[in-house]
Formats: structure tokens, C-alpha cells, sequence
């Protein structure tokens, strides 16, 4: 654990301010759902709840599959950080925070295809830290209970994608909402 030097006190109804410093450098806004552990030691870990991470198996299982179906890279992510890969990009990409433009598409809860030949359209940067460029990227939110939870990623380093593409994305991004509604 890093020490932050920042000491609250708990008020009379047994809270306590998460400083605005570390709110933002954890991206953690009002609302933001919180799991709260504890250890044996007496210490309190708060760690941003991710219900994308309860399907980690599903994810990676999924990811693996769209890829020896295609030969795609294909990602999963929380509202955080990439959480399953599959392809070449695996150890480049797992765990990594995403980047803010990806964070902005996922919000606008619309589906993002990006065909290297249109020049009106730049490629998302997935994580903060420079990635591959592919010739087609294809961007799906994930919704489950009609909120955000993450997204679902093709990339295709070959080619263009064609329309059914698309379909196989929204499919897997329908399925592993759906899967939090379960």
C-alpha cells in the first residue's frame, strides 16, 4: 500500500472525505460504487467496484473465442481499465487504464467503427500508453440495467471490417450485459 500522508477523522454518522486529490487521480466521482474490504490487521481497503470484473471469466473466455473465429484482437473493458485480451496485444494491454477518449466514446453509448481509408474518423487510443494502429477498430459499450459498464473492442490489423463485424461485437457486448443481469 502507498501512504498518502492525508489523516481524516470519521463525523458523528461514520463517514469520512476521500480527498478531492486522490478522487481525481483515481477517477472516482460522486456515485461512484466503492467496495469496501478488510483485513485481518485492522486496516479498510476501498476499491473502485468494477461488475465487469465479476464476469472476468466470461470476458476471457469470449475474447479468446471472437479471436479463433477471426484472427481479431478482441478486448474487453470496465469504465477503468482494459480487462480481458485476446491476440497479440495481450501483454501490452491488460490491466492498463483506458484512455480518456475511449472513456468519452464509451459514454456516448453509441457504436464506434473506424475505417482506416476515412480520414474524418482518428483511431481511439485504448489505453493511456501508445498502442498498435490497426487498419479497422470497432468500439460497443456494454450495457447491463441500462447503465455503462464497460465496452467491447475489435481490432483488425489486416483489413477492414465488414458488417458482420459489427454484429459479432454487439453480440458480445448484448451478451456480457446481459450476464450482469443474471
Amino acid at each position: 500500500m502507498k501512504a498518502t500522508g492525508v489523516v481524516r477523522r470519521i463525523d458523528d454518522l461514520g463517514r469520512i472525505v476521500i480527498p478531492k486529490e486522490i478522487r481525481k487521480t483515481l477517477r472516482i466521482k460522486e456515485g461512484t460504487p466503492l467496495e469496501i474490504f478488510t483485513e485481518k490487521e485492522g486496516d479498510i481497503i476501498l476499491r473502485k467496484y468494477s461488475p465487469v470484473n465479476e464476469l472476468s471469466h466470461f470476458s476471457e473466455d469470449y475474447v479468446n473465442c471472437i479471436n479463433l473465429a477471426t484472427n481479431y484482437i478482441a478486448i474487453v473493458t470496465d469504465k477503468d481499465c482494459v480487462v480481458a485480451v485476446s491476440g497479440i496485444a495481450k501483454k501490452d494491454l491488460l490491466e492498463q487504464p483506458i484512455s480518456e477518449d475511449l472513456e468519452k466514446i464509451i459514454e456516448k453509448r453509441d457504436a464506434f467503427n473506424n475505417i482506416n481509408n476515412d480520414f474524418t474518423n482518428k483511431f481511439i487510443q485504448i489505453t493511456k500508453k501508445k498502442n498498435l494502429e490497426p487498419c479497422s477498430e470497432i468500439i460497443i459499450p456494454i450495457l447491463s440495467f441500462s447503465e455503462i459498464i464497460g465496452s467491447i473492442i475489435l481490432l483488425n490489423t489486416k483489413s477492414q471490417f465488414a458488417d458482420k463485424d459489427m454484429q459479432i461485437a454487439k453480440i458480445a457486448a448484448n451478451f456480457l450485459g446481459t450476464q450482469m443481469e443474471i
